[in-house]
């Protein structure tokens, strides 16, 4: 079996190593918070203080009246073989601190840093680490003392708020709480065991201890609490004698304060009985022990959670990706990767895996045929502008049986205004493609890390888009051109072949500028050029679609970045590196999980190593 202090000793380590990387909070439980650790709780001028000194065995905390401590401090101590004692601050990690004076200053001047030099409150904590040969290996978390009154100075609320504050720490499973309490108060009254005893009511987390037993009144003394009679713990409660004020005045060393209270302890009438296990000396190896047996039952499902949370961080370094290569070949066949997920994505969308691809055959259902539709035939083949086109077309010579000139130009000038919605649905269906890129790129999940290159992806994409656009804007422009290249003569022959109708008894008689051209006549050439202007919408209306899916989609499928793949493939190292500059942020994200990964992979290995050899 591994030491005590090798197993105390690690975890310590890997309390550290969390802290620095910032693995001791969010969602769910931590590593930090997983690993046991001692909050040590009571009420102001309980003599918090005091015990923590002389269990590290050193003066470095700041004194006064009121509210001292205003920030949770995590002391971890570091239990070293030999050497100078000396302290760390995680806020100064290159700052080596041997003058625990200093070390009091800095606790000071941190705690104004976030609080101002107030009397109020930060849950913010401060961690100090100190390695000494005179400690045990030990992870303490002094908290604000628990108060009844706000002072002035402080807000109405700091009452409750420190009482939140402490219970965030002592609610936590793996938490052992110190319950410091005066032995010149009532036990009744402790604020320490009172919230001890609502977080933990069977007491298997708490440790009872009394200070101040040098200031009881004289013929009073604490033995009922001490066996246990007054109040009874699972574990034993110890009695510390702290330094006097005088002592403090006098900067009298703490291995003195020790052995006087050792002296304390064994010359007393009422408590030498129980000398062997009173004293901050007991007291820190107590707990000291106690952890270790804490560690070992909790082993299990600490592996269980470090198992559980390595298998998480593989998946999100998978999920926002490993780092790239530094070699040219392998970055280009990254960027081919990448674009062929963006391209998978895009064709997706194409092809109803996901939505928008429904959007192009909404242009050719919906809004070519009404655009069709909205286009102004009654007012180009009005009687009026019938009469005008065709008398313009016979010119010096009226037409001999059937104006062939004044049709065509009618027809063509029809015809015209078909190029308005082929235009229009090649500009729709080019946008539809458009947002369809921006939608594939913000979706490929594996492009999310390359701003850049999801900006030259989005470059190059629109640029075929903008080719494949020309391309079907001059192919539907074709398609109503050659409309009025070559008119359909089987329609006009079957008209010519059907009787003309007479005109109606009842009509109007033609005035003297209308013997030329009769009523009935000019609205049959109307008529006729109308019904074969709806032969020729009918036939745009699905070669259309026909000529801007050939042209745009189908492109759009085959070869979006066709262009772009033999532009990468002659680029150097260098500008392939800079396509594959990540966003900042995600390097450091990703920068984070690879350390907490190595953390936790490490913390599993050595507990695995000192827990069970």
């Amino acid at each position: 079996m591994a030491t005590m202090e090798s197993l105390i000793g690690l975890v310590n380590k890997i309390q550290r190593a969390c802290t620095v990387l910032g693995d001791h909070g969010g969602q769910g439980m931590s590593l930090w918070e997983a690993l046991p650790s001692v909050a040590v709780v009571g009420g102001q001028s309980s003599g918090k203080s005091s015990v923590l000194e002389s269990i590290v065995g050193r003066d470095f905390l700041p004194r006064g009246s009121g509210i001292v401590t205003r920030r949770p401090l995590v002391l971890q101590l570091h239990k070293t073989e030999s050497g100078a004692e000396y302290a760390e601050f995680l806020h100064a990690p290159k700052r080596r601190f041997t003058d625990f004076a200093a070390v009091r200053k800095e606790i000071s001047d941190e705690t104004d840093r976030i609080t101002g030099k107030t009397k109020q409150i930060s849950n913010i904590p401060i961690h100090l680490s100190i390695y000494s040969p005179n400690v045990v290996n030990l992870t303490l978390i002094d908290l604000p003392g628990l108060t009844k009154v706000a002072v002035e100075g402080q807000s109405d609320s700091i009452v409750e708020d420190i009482e939140n504050m402490v219970r965030s720490y002592v609610e936590k499973p793996n938490c052992i709480i110190l319950a410091i309490t005066p032995a010149n108060q009532d036990i009744a009254t402790s604020d320490a065991i009172k919230i001890a005893r609502e977080v933990d009511p069977s007491g298997e987390r708490t440790f009872g201890v009394l200070t101040k037993l040098d200031l009881m009144d004289k013929g009073t003394n604490a033995t009922e609490v001490l066996e246990g009679r007054a109040y009874r713990l699972q574990h034993p409660w110890v009695g510390i004698v702290n330094r006097s004020q005088a002592d403090i005045n006098k900067n009298v060393d703490m291995i003195v304060a020790r052995r006087k209270e050792r002296e304390y302890f064994e010359t007393s009438p009422d408590y030498g009985h129980l000398a062997s296990r009173m004293g901050s000396e007991y007291l820190a190896k107590l707990l000291s022990q106690h952890l270790e047996l804490v560690i070992r039952q909790r082993i299990p499902s600490i592996i269980a959670m470090i198992n559980k949370t390595i298998d998480e961080l593989n998946a999100e370094l998978d999920r926002i990706g490993r780092p790239v290569a530094a070699d040219g070949g392998a970055q280009l066949y990254m960027i081919l990767e990448l674009c062929r997920a963006f391209d998978r994505v895009f064709k997706e969308h194409l092809d109803g895996g996901r939505p928008g691809g429904d959007r192009i055959y909404g242009v050719f259902d919906h809004q070519l045929p009404a655009a069709l539709k909205k286009l102004p035939f009654d007012r180009h083949l009005s009687l009026k502008n019938v009469q005008k086109v065709v008398t313009e077309a016979d010119g010096y010579q009226p037409h001999l049986i059937a104006p062939e000139q004044g049709y065509r130009r009618l027809i063509d000038g029809s015809i015209t205004y078909f190029k308005g919605p082929a235009e229009a649905s090649v500009d729709a269906v080019h946008f539809v493609l458009k947002e369809l890129v921006r939608k594939s790129i913000a979706e490929t999940e594996e492009l999310k890390r390359f701003p850049t290159l999801q900006n030259d992806i989005a470059t190059a994409a629109n640029e075929a888009l903008e080719r494949f656009r020309e391309e079907g804007r001059k192919t539907v422009i074709r398609l109503v051109e050659m409309e009025s290249s070559y008119l359909t003569v089987d329609f006009f022959r079957k008209l010519h072949a059907e009787p003309e109708r007479k005109p109606e008894k009842n009509a109007t008689p033609p005035g003297p500028n209308n013997d030329l051209y009769q009523d009935h006549s000019l609205r049959r050439i109307g008529s006729n050029v109308s019904a074969y202007i709806a032969l020729v919408s009918d036939t745009l209306k699905n070669t259309i679609p026909k000529a801007v899916v050939y042209c745009q989609v189908r492109e759009a499928k085959r070869s979006l970045l066709t262009n772009f793949y033999a532009q990468i493939g002659r680029r150097e190292k260098e500008r392939l590196s800079a396509m594959l500059d990540e966003d900042p942020q995600l390097m450091e994200r990703r920068t984070q999980i690879a350390k907490r990964l190595e953390l936790y992979k490490s913390a599993r290995d050595e507990i695995d190593a000192v827990a069970w050899k």
